[in-house]
Protein backbone atom coordinates (compact mmCIF):
# COMPACT_ATOMS: atom_id res chain seq x y z
CA UNK A 1 0.00 0.00 0.00
CA UNK A 2 1.42 3.41 -0.45
CA UNK A 3 2.01 6.47 1.41
CA UNK A 4 -0.80 9.40 0.67
CA UNK A 5 1.55 12.66 -0.44
CA UNK A 6 0.49 15.94 -2.00
CA UNK A 7 0.94 15.67 -5.57
CA UNK A 8 3.11 18.76 -5.94
CA UNK A 9 5.53 17.35 -2.81
CA UNK A 10 8.78 16.58 -5.42
CA UNK A 11 9.39 13.62 -3.63
CA UNK A 12 6.07 12.31 -5.11
CA UNK A 13 7.86 12.41 -8.68
CA UNK A 14 11.00 11.11 -7.72
CA UNK A 15 9.35 7.87 -6.00
CA UNK A 16 7.11 7.43 -8.23
CA UNK A 17 9.70 7.38 -10.95
CA UNK A 18 11.20 4.34 -9.01
CA UNK A 19 8.03 2.58 -9.28
CA UNK A 20 7.42 3.18 -5.13
CA UNK A 21 4.04 3.23 -4.04
CA UNK A 22 2.62 6.72 -3.67
CA UNK A 23 -0.88 8.32 -3.66
CA UNK A 24 -2.33 11.32 -3.97
CA UNK A 25 -4.77 12.45 -1.48
CA UNK A 26 -7.43 12.54 -4.24
CA UNK A 27 -7.14 8.92 -4.68
CA UNK A 28 -6.76 7.97 -1.12
CA UNK A 29 -10.18 9.77 -0.16
CA UNK A 30 -11.76 7.10 -2.36
CA UNK A 31 -10.69 4.49 -0.80
CA UNK A 32 -12.26 3.22 2.16
CA UNK A 33 -9.68 2.45 4.58
CA UNK A 34 -7.97 4.44 7.78
CA UNK A 35 -4.55 5.25 6.98
CA UNK A 36 -1.78 5.24 9.60
CA UNK A 37 -1.04 8.70 10.45
CA UNK A 38 2.50 9.21 10.45
CA UNK A 39 4.42 12.06 11.36
CA UNK A 40 8.07 12.81 10.24
CA UNK A 41 9.98 15.65 12.03
CA UNK A 42 12.76 16.59 9.51
CA UNK A 43 15.95 17.96 11.01
CA UNK A 44 18.37 17.34 8.69
CA UNK A 45 19.18 20.43 6.75
CA UNK A 46 18.93 18.78 3.46
CA UNK A 47 15.06 18.28 3.99
CA UNK A 48 14.02 17.41 0.55
CA UNK A 49 16.80 14.56 0.27
CA UNK A 50 15.96 12.84 3.53
CA UNK A 51 12.22 13.06 2.83
CA UNK A 52 12.60 11.19 0.00
CA UNK A 53 14.95 8.59 1.58
CA UNK A 54 12.78 8.16 4.44
CA UNK A 55 9.24 8.10 1.97
CA UNK A 56 10.54 5.39 -0.14
CA UNK A 57 10.96 3.40 2.53
CA UNK A 58 7.66 4.01 4.26
CA UNK A 59 6.11 3.86 1.00
CA UNK A 60 7.08 0.30 0.82
CA UNK A 61 4.80 -1.20 3.04
CA UNK A 62 1.73 -3.00 2.65
CA UNK A 63 -0.11 -0.20 5.05
CA UNK A 64 -1.25 2.78 3.57
CA UNK A 65 0.34 6.01 5.71
CA UNK A 66 -0.53 9.43 5.57
CA UNK A 67 2.06 11.89 5.86
CA UNK A 68 2.65 14.87 7.76
CA UNK A 69 6.05 16.61 7.71
CA UNK A 70 6.79 18.74 10.86
CA UNK A 71 9.49 21.37 11.05
CA UNK A 72 11.24 23.46 14.13
CA UNK A 73 9.77 26.85 14.73
CA UNK A 74 12.43 27.70 17.01
CA UNK A 75 15.24 27.06 14.14
CA UNK A 76 14.78 28.41 10.40
CA UNK A 77 16.31 26.17 8.40
CA UNK A 78 18.61 27.66 5.92
CA UNK A 79 19.36 24.63 3.17
CA UNK A 80 15.80 24.58 2.17
CA UNK A 81 13.87 26.94 0.31
CA UNK A 82 11.04 29.18 2.40
CA UNK A 83 8.35 28.39 -0.03
CA UNK A 84 9.14 24.78 -0.27
CA UNK A 85 8.61 24.43 4.27
CA UNK A 86 5.92 26.49 3.78
CA UNK A 87 3.96 24.37 1.67
CA UNK A 88 4.95 21.21 2.98
CA UNK A 89 5.60 21.42 6.64
CA UNK A 90 3.70 22.45 10.03
CA UNK A 91 4.86 23.65 13.06
CA UNK A 92 4.21 21.43 16.46
CA UNK A 93 1.69 24.57 17.35
CA UNK A 94 -0.12 23.08 14.27
CA UNK A 95 -0.50 19.56 14.90
CA UNK A 96 0.22 19.12 18.96
CA UNK A 97 -3.94 18.62 19.52
CA UNK A 98 -3.67 15.51 16.90
CA UNK A 99 -2.50 12.37 17.14
CA UNK A 100 -0.40 10.21 15.39
CA UNK A 101 0.28 6.02 14.79
CA UNK A 102 3.89 6.89 14.23
CA UNK A 103 6.67 9.34 14.09
CA UNK A 104 10.07 9.57 12.59
CA UNK A 105 12.72 12.03 13.68
CA UNK A 106 15.83 12.20 11.62
CA UNK A 107 19.46 12.96 12.82
CA UNK A 108 20.72 16.28 12.85
CA UNK A 109 24.17 18.28 12.22
CA UNK A 110 25.03 19.24 15.78
CA UNK A 111 26.45 16.00 17.43
CA UNK A 112 29.69 18.88 18.24
CA UNK A 113 26.95 20.88 20.54
CA UNK A 114 25.46 19.37 23.77
CA UNK A 115 22.42 18.59 24.47
CA UNK A 116 20.85 21.73 26.08
CA UNK A 117 22.97 23.96 23.75
CA UNK A 118 20.96 22.97 20.41
CA UNK A 119 19.18 26.08 19.43
CA UNK A 120 15.60 24.19 19.05
CA UNK A 121 16.58 21.60 22.06
CA UNK A 122 13.35 22.80 24.32
CA UNK A 123 11.52 22.50 21.60
CA UNK A 124 12.49 18.83 20.99
CA UNK A 125 11.96 17.82 24.77
CA UNK A 126 8.55 19.28 24.54
CA UNK A 127 7.45 16.78 21.21
CA UNK A 128 9.31 14.43 22.93
CA UNK A 129 6.88 14.39 26.11
CA UNK A 130 4.07 15.17 23.87
CA UNK A 131 4.77 12.18 21.48
CA UNK A 132 4.43 9.66 24.60
CA UNK A 133 0.68 10.52 25.14
CA UNK A 134 0.03 11.58 21.50
CA UNK A 135 2.10 8.97 19.20
CA UNK A 136 1.70 5.17 19.49
CA UNK A 137 5.60 4.18 18.73
CA UNK A 138 8.57 6.38 17.34
CA UNK A 139 11.36 6.02 15.33
CA UNK A 140 14.71 8.22 16.42
CA UNK A 141 17.61 8.40 13.90
CA UNK A 142 21.20 8.52 14.45
CA UNK A 143 21.55 11.91 16.45
CA UNK A 144 17.74 11.77 17.34
CA UNK A 145 18.46 8.39 19.09
CA UNK A 146 21.08 9.76 20.87
CA UNK A 147 18.59 12.96 21.91
CA UNK A 148 16.05 10.45 23.22
CA UNK A 149 18.25 7.92 25.28
CA UNK A 150 19.48 11.21 26.86
CA UNK A 151 16.69 13.08 27.98
CA UNK A 152 14.42 9.67 28.81
CA UNK A 153 16.71 7.38 29.52
CA UNK A 154 19.96 9.68 31.01
CA UNK A 155 21.76 7.71 28.54
CA UNK A 156 25.31 10.68 27.72
CA UNK A 157 26.92 10.73 23.91
CA UNK A 158 30.27 9.84 24.23
CA UNK A 159 32.81 11.44 21.59
CA UNK A 160 34.95 9.32 19.68
CA UNK A 161 38.38 9.15 18.63
CA UNK A 162 37.67 9.00 14.84
CA UNK A 163 34.66 9.55 12.96
CA UNK A 164 32.29 6.49 12.37
CA UNK A 165 31.60 6.68 8.60
CA UNK A 166 31.07 3.59 6.64
CA UNK A 167 28.93 0.86 5.97
CA UNK A 168 29.48 -1.56 8.87
CA UNK A 169 28.21 -5.37 9.46
CA UNK A 170 26.25 -5.98 12.51
CA UNK A 171 24.45 -9.01 14.19
CA UNK A 172 21.27 -9.53 16.36
CA UNK A 173 21.43 -9.39 19.72
CA UNK A 174 17.91 -10.38 20.52
CA UNK A 175 16.46 -12.44 17.76
CA UNK A 176 13.24 -12.92 19.37
CA UNK A 177 12.16 -9.26 18.86
CA UNK A 178 9.12 -8.60 16.63
CA UNK A 179 11.30 -5.51 15.17
CA UNK A 180 14.17 -8.00 13.67
CA UNK A 181 11.28 -10.86 12.02
CA UNK A 182 13.18 -12.38 8.81
CA UNK A 183 17.06 -10.40 9.78
CA UNK A 184 19.53 -12.43 8.45
CA UNK A 185 22.06 -13.00 11.09
CA UNK A 186 24.10 -10.47 10.18
CA UNK A 187 23.12 -7.39 8.24
CA UNK A 188 25.21 -3.87 6.48
CA UNK A 189 23.87 -0.70 7.79
CA UNK A 190 25.19 2.79 6.95
CA UNK A 191 26.72 4.74 10.28
CA UNK A 192 28.00 8.35 10.28
CA UNK A 193 28.62 9.88 13.47
CA UNK A 194 31.05 11.51 15.84
CA UNK A 195 29.82 10.34 18.96
CA UNK A 196 27.87 6.99 20.50
CA UNK A 197 25.84 5.88 22.95
CA UNK A 198 28.07 3.42 25.07
CA UNK A 199 27.01 -0.41 25.09
CA UNK A 200 27.40 -1.20 28.94
CA UNK A 201 25.18 1.59 29.77
CA UNK A 202 22.16 0.63 27.15
CA UNK A 203 22.52 -2.78 28.46
CA UNK A 204 22.62 -1.12 32.28
CA UNK A 205 19.20 0.40 31.44
CA UNK A 206 16.20 -2.00 32.73
CA UNK A 207 13.46 -0.12 30.66
CA UNK A 208 15.49 -0.94 27.49
CA UNK A 209 16.49 -3.84 25.24
CA UNK A 210 19.63 -3.87 22.75
CA UNK A 211 18.70 -5.53 19.78
CA UNK A 212 21.56 -5.07 17.26
CA UNK A 213 25.02 -3.83 17.67
CA UNK A 214 28.56 -3.71 15.25
CA UNK A 215 31.71 -4.68 16.32
CA UNK A 216 33.19 -1.96 15.18
CA UNK A 217 29.93 0.67 14.93
CA UNK A 218 28.87 -0.12 18.08
CA UNK A 219 25.16 0.31 19.25
CA UNK A 220 23.02 -0.25 16.26
CA UNK A 221 19.13 -0.72 17.33
CA UNK A 222 18.19 -0.35 21.08
CA UNK A 223 14.09 0.20 21.89
CA UNK A 224 12.05 0.44 24.94
CA UNK A 225 10.18 -3.24 26.25
CA UNK A 226 7.22 -1.99 24.62
CA UNK A 227 8.57 -1.10 21.15
CA UNK A 228 7.00 2.70 21.96
CA UNK A 229 10.37 4.06 21.47
CA UNK A 230 13.15 2.84 18.74
CA UNK A 231 16.56 4.36 18.34
CA UNK A 232 18.38 3.77 15.43
CA UNK A 233 21.87 4.69 15.68
CA UNK A 234 22.78 4.61 12.24
CA UNK A 235 21.46 5.89 8.91
CA UNK A 236 19.56 2.70 6.73
CA UNK A 237 17.97 5.92 4.80
CA UNK A 238 21.09 6.58 2.97
CA UNK A 239 21.23 6.54 -1.03
CA UNK A 240 24.37 5.09 -2.61
CA UNK A 241 26.35 8.52 -3.18
CA UNK A 242 25.58 10.18 0.66
CA UNK A 243 28.73 8.86 2.09
CA UNK A 244 30.38 10.19 -0.42
CA UNK A 245 28.33 13.83 -0.67
CA UNK A 246 29.37 13.62 3.16
CA UNK A 247 32.87 12.70 3.16
CA UNK A 248 33.28 15.32 -0.09
CA UNK A 249 31.80 17.91 2.05
CA UNK A 250 33.56 17.39 5.60
CA UNK A 251 36.98 17.17 3.63
CA UNK A 252 36.47 20.51 1.56
CA UNK A 253 36.68 22.40 5.41
CA UNK A 254 39.40 20.69 6.29
CA UNK A 255 38.47 18.03 8.95
CA UNK A 256 40.34 15.64 9.46
CA UNK A 257 37.76 12.60 8.45
CA UNK A 258 38.61 9.70 7.48
CA UNK A 259 37.29 8.00 4.07
CA UNK A 260 33.93 5.85 4.64
CA UNK A 261 34.94 2.28 5.61
CA UNK A 262 33.55 -0.64 3.60
CA UNK A 263 32.00 1.81 1.21
CA UNK A 264 34.26 2.77 -2.05
CA UNK A 265 34.59 -0.02 -4.69
CA UNK A 266 38.13 -1.06 -4.82
CA UNK A 267 38.89 0.97 -2.19
CA UNK A 268 38.78 4.37 -4.63
CA UNK A 269 37.90 7.70 -3.64
CA UNK A 270 34.57 8.27 -5.43
CA UNK A 271 33.76 5.26 -6.43
CA UNK A 272 30.39 4.87 -5.82
CA UNK A 273 28.84 1.39 -4.74
CA UNK A 274 25.90 -0.18 -5.51
CA UNK A 275 23.83 -0.14 -2.32
CA UNK A 276 24.05 -3.32 -0.23
CA UNK A 277 22.37 -2.47 2.47
CA UNK A 278 18.86 -1.34 1.28
CA UNK A 279 16.70 -4.98 1.80
CA UNK A 280 17.33 -4.75 5.68
CA UNK A 281 16.55 -0.95 5.69
CA UNK A 282 12.46 -1.76 3.84
CA UNK A 283 12.50 -4.43 6.59
CA UNK A 284 13.31 -2.72 9.47
CA UNK A 285 10.87 0.21 8.36
CA UNK A 286 8.16 -2.70 7.35
CA UNK A 287 9.02 -4.02 10.89
CA UNK A 288 8.15 -1.08 12.67
CA UNK A 289 5.31 -0.10 10.96
CA UNK A 290 3.47 -3.93 11.13
CA UNK A 291 4.34 -4.91 14.54
CA UNK A 292 5.34 -1.51 16.64
CA UNK A 293 2.34 0.01 15.15
CA UNK A 294 -0.23 -1.25 12.87
CA UNK A 295 -0.59 -4.45 15.03
CA UNK A 296 -0.63 -2.84 18.27
CA UNK A 297 -2.61 0.80 17.62
CA UNK A 298 -6.20 0.94 18.02
CA UNK A 299 -8.45 1.77 15.22
CA UNK A 300 -9.43 4.78 16.92
CA UNK A 301 -6.28 6.20 18.51
CA UNK A 302 -6.07 8.79 16.42
CA UNK A 303 -9.74 10.70 16.82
Amino acid sequence: MPVKLPKNLPAYASLEKENVFVMSYDRAARQDIRPLKVLILNLMPTKEVTETQLLRLLGNSPLQSEITLLRTASYEATNTAAEHLSAFYKTFDEVKAQRFDACVITGAPVEHLDFEDVTYWTELTKILDWADTNVFSTLYICWAAQAGLFYQYGLAKRPMSQKVSGVFRHTLVKKCSPLLRGFDDEFWAPHSRNTEVLRGDVLACAELDLLAESAEAGVYVAASKDLRRVFVTGHSEYDAETLHLEYVRDASKGLNVPPPKNYYLRGETGAIPPIFWRAHAMLLFNNWLNYCVYQETPYDYVI
